[in-house]
């Protein structure tokens, strides 16, 4: 079987933008989570999200193109670019349509390079938007390009045309487990010889009134502390009282061994093993039994030849409502057995909120960081850990130590489970 390899990442997310600054928030324990800042929150009881801050396109997509892209389509074209820059897979070369400008074309062969991204909700502000000038002033008004611009396989396709990659490009939609099912895909396209790289990872910007509305009537999202926004997002501690709608792009670039090897590039991991299930049990609520989720992580671990004591590190869905947290436990106490008392467990979510599918890919990016730089992220705002979640969920500071491998859980409205696992390259 192919050993498949990371080369490039690229993150766009509420505690920054550019892996380097992703990696030293969350050693720092930083908050994303603010004041919602994208719409009017009056006569709402959520007000607070994970924005996305500082974000200029144009720092990595020409304005033209831009344009034509939903928000969520945007994070994931400038992760994409970040990633290929990282890889060392773009060249510049004339326009192919004769303009005078140039075009940034992925490097080697084209045909052989792949997308695979996840999405759970793709345009919702072109949605909104569209649905509003539909309802005012009837279909003529409505936005010319509201249905390219609003679905959710746009953010694959535009990476491929604004890269020229003429491989697969596919969507993966399992709600808030797709950035890890997308990732678990792309693996496979490469292992059976299909393609010889694929960019691959989640995008969500879904922070809009609909959105926040929807999840709001679900009681799904934390209103108790909407004054004290960066405390609201508590994975495992006794006083949470719901997740904090975040948005997110992590893109990696996932190769051959023999591929990355021939052409000389820097390994950053290898991207060892994925696993997935369904609990067949409700459609937002995970199995409580933690047996669904927890034979995820089996299967991730057998198809990444690891035992349970050969992970040090545990990137946890960890969403601060009260059923997910107490059912993860349970899940890493199902697969990993006596060695879940010795791991090192974190909530990233606890620093960006919930983004959705762009949450598999900036978590599998933490533990790829967990593994190269010797450190497990923090679960900040653990202040009173829930007796249920009795784990090691490495709370409020940042600690150190060796990292040989690490995996990463999300779990998605409708029973979707995905786990994939990362190890040091040898």
């Amino acid at each position: 079987m192919k050993k498949v390899v990371v080369t490039g990442m690229g993150v766009i997310s509420p505690i920054g933008n550019g892996v380097d600054e992703f990696s030293n928030a969350l050693k720092a324990g930083k908050s994303g989570v603010g004041k919602i800042t994208q719409f009017d929150t009056a006569g709402f009881d959520v007000t607070i999200a994970g924005e996305v801050k500082d974000f200029d396109p144009s720092r990595w997509i020409e304005k033209k193109d831009a344009r034509k892209m939903a928000r969520f389509t945007q994070f994931a074209v400038a992760a994409a670019a970040q990633a290929l820059e990282q890889a060392d897979l773009i060249e510049t070369i004339p326009d192919p349509a004769g303009g005078e400008g140039q075009k940034r074309r992925v490097r080697g062969n084209a045909e052989r390079t792949g997308v695979v991204l996840g999405n759970g909700i793709g345009g919702f502000e072109i949605v909104s938007e569209s649905f509003r000038k539909l309802h005012d002033n009837g279909p003529k008004r409505m936005l010319p390009l509201t249905v390219p611009l609003m679905i959710g396989n746009e953010a694959a396709g535009n990476i491929s045309m604004v890269f020229g990659t003429k491989g697969p490009a596919l969507t993966q939609v399992t709600a808030c487990a797709s950035g890890a099912d997308a990732l678990g895909q792309a693996l496979d396209l490469i292992r059976s010889g299909r393609c010889d790289v694929v960019i691959s990872g989640g995008t969500e910007a879904c922070i809009t009134p609909f959105s926040i509305g929807g999840f709001q009537m679900l009681k799904a999202l934390s209103t108790k502390r909407c004054d004290t926004p960066e405390k609201a997002s508590r994975p495992f501690d006794v006083d949470r009282d719901g997740f904090v709608l975040g948005e997110a792009a992590g893109i990696l670039v996932l190769e051959s061994e023999e591929h990355a090897k021939g052409r000389g590039a820097k390994i950053l991991a290898e991207f060892a093993g994925y696993g997935c299930s369904a609990d067949a049990y409700h459609i937002t609520s995970p199995d409580p039994s933690g047996e669904g989720g927890g034979r995820a992580i089996k299967l991730a671990l057998e198809d990444a030849g690891l035992k349970p004591e050969d992970v040090q590190y545990y990137n946890a869905h960890g969403t601060s409502t009260e059923i997910n947290d107490v059912t993860e436990t349970r899940m890493i106490k199902y697969a990993f057995g006596d060695h879940a008392r010795k791991l090192k467990i974190s909530s990233t979510k606890s620093m960006t909120g919930h983004c959705v599918a762009g949450g598999g890919g900036i978590e599998a990016i933490s533990c790829i960081l967990a593994i190269r730089e010797g450190f497990f992220p923090p679960t900040i705002n653990l202040d009173n850990p829930d007796p249920e979640c009795d784990l090691d969920y490495v709370p409020n500071k940042v600690q150190y130590g060796e990292v040989t491998a690490a995996a990463s859980g999300n779990l998605g409205f409708g029973g979707h489970n995905g786990v994939v696992v990362f190890k040091k390259y040898e």
